[in-house]
């Protein structure tokens, strides 16, 4: 069967379906920085078979972890195999696709009941020495960062409870302790959460529960040195919904976003909740902060609405991206005041994907980059990625000055999230790596790796190495220092 010709599956999102592994790739503009060595993991969806019923989306795509490895000696080597979940391996030996609606096991081909349904296709999460391939519908997949092979599913050594593991952890820089989160902990359409953290060696230190006002979308969040943050956006599920055959998710624009807050070390009975503007989606923070006045500062990127196509129809929402307003914001909370409303300041334009140095997570931080498109678009967008469009700009924010600094893509030229890689020489701000296509004809592209001063955006990339192999794009990475890398566990 052929795919449906829908964004989701054309253009770059062509699926493609193939392992590939190359080795020795040399920059062809520009020289690759001392700094970068390393591996760069992404966590790219493409499907083994087409869907066979509709709507359904590229987040339903079999998860595949990309690494790109930056060796000493200024090569690079380009690999990228198949995350083996549960629900791979089933349709692998069917031949066919049988998991039916985005996050619907109500439509699933009976033979697949009970199946774990996660595809591991969001975030390539490292911590302790370990890689763990994650989506927020299910467990964690442990897999061997050297050979790529699956391992399977991973549950901090027998210890976790929550059925669900976020794509989007919080590592403190001090102590490299992990925060994580699961949201319908207990189960499909369960307003109940999970909250835990190991110690820096990938230990279980204390998992806790807590009950929600409803079943929200939880993406992301964010801690700072004393506080755990909980966004949960007006994006919500129910169970009867999907026993009909209907959608997970559905956005309201009459709903408030709640924000929990409590000590990240503390008891969940200590939690406190504050609501922020009604109907604002908010899939990415940047960082978070509390002053010496009591206030919690968190930076996000905000629309006005949903942002994901698939998701906007399934709640009669019709909004073009150039119209879905918000940007760049700064929401503040005054734990000692007697609002429980947030304050909202606008840092800059829209954008997503924000990148900060790993030592500001948490704390008072001074730059931070994202993803963004070019005011001035010198033609259409390069179509792809998981909300449809592929970004054409880079932005660096100066919280200091306030100023905002970047580069713009060429014509034809999209990119997806980078990675930041710490720089050797005091002061300098690091580097920016990320794979930028180049639509070079309808349906034609080519892939190369860019690599950026993050101090000097405006000046364009120092490196670019073409990776000579058709990519799709990716959804998140993480970059792992060399030494880390090579002293990494299989499991």
């Amino acid at each position: 069967m052929p795919f449906p010709a829908t964004p989701d599956w054309s253009g770059l999102n062509m699926p493609i379906g193939q392992e590939v592994s190359i080795k020795g790739l040399t920059a062809s503009e520009g020289k690759i920085p001392a700094d970068v060595v390393g591996a760069f993991f992404r966590a790219v969806p493409d499907p083994q078979f087409p869907p066979f019923m509709l709507p359904d989306t590229a987040l339903s795509d079999d998860g595949m972890v990309c690494r790109i490895l930056f060796n000493a000696n200024g090569t690079v080597d380009y690999d990228i195999k198949y995350v083996e979940t549960a629900r791979y391996k089933a349709e692998k030996a069917a031949g066919e696709r049988l998991f039916g609606r985005y996050r619907n096991p109500f439509t699933d081909k009976p033979q697949v009941a009970g199946v774990e349904r996660t595809v591991s296709n969001t975030t390539p999460v490292w911590h302790a020495g370990r890689l763990i391939m994650t989506k927020e519908d299910g467990p964690g997949t442990l897999v061997d960062p050297h050979t790529l092979e699956t391992i399977g599913e991973y549950d901090f050594g027998g210890t976790l409870r929550s059925k669900t593991m976020t794509a989007h952890v919080r590592v403190d820089p001090e102590t490299q302790e992990m925060f994580v989160f699961g949201y319908e902990a207990s189960g499909l359409c369960e307003p109940t959460m999970a909250y835990w953290y190991t110690d820096s060696a990938g230990k279980m230190v204390r998992e806790q529960w807590f009950d929600v006002p409803h079943c929200s979308m939880l993406h992301d969040f964010v801690i700072t040195k004393n506080y755990a943050i909980f966004p949960l956006q007006p994006t919500t599920a129910d169970l009867e919904r999907l026993k009909a055959g209907g959608p997970h998710w559905v956005h309201h624009q009459d709903m408030d976003n709640l924000i929990a807050i409590m000590p990240r070390y503390g008891d969940v009975s200590e939690m406190r909740w504050f609501r922020g503007p009604k109907g604002v989606s908010s899939f990415h923070y940047m960082n978070a902060f509390e002053d010496g006045e009591g206030r919690i500062h968190f930076d996000h990127h905000a629309t006005d609405t949903i942002a994901f196509p698939f998701i906007q129809a399934d709640s009669g929402i019709n909004v073009p991206p150039q119209a879905l307003g918000g940007g760049f914001q700064r929401w503040t909370i005054d734990l000692n005041g007697t609002s429980d409303e947030v304050s909202v300041e606008m840092l800059g334009p829209p954008g997503d994907m924000p990148r900060i140095a790993k030592a500001d997570e948490g704390r008072p931080y001074q730059r931070g980059w994202y993803c963004s498109m070019n005011p001035q678009p010198m033609g259409p967008p390069v179509m792809g990625g998981v909300v449809g469009a592929m970004f054409s700009a880079l932005l660096r924010k100066d919280f200091v000055t306030g100023a905002i600094s970047g580069y713009n893509l060429p014509p034809a030229h999209g990119m997806s999230e980078t990675v930041h890689v710490v720089a050797s020489e005091p002061g300098h701000e690091g580097w920016l790596v990320s794979i930028v296509d180049h639509e070079t004809a309808p349906n034609q592209f080519a892939h190369a790796i860019w690599i950026w001063n993050a101090g000097d955006l405006p000046a364009g990339p120092v490196a670019k190495v073409p990776v000579p192999t058709r990519l799709r794009p990716q959804v998140h990475g993480w970059w792992v220092p060399m030494a880390d890398y090579q002293a990494a566990k299989a499991g």
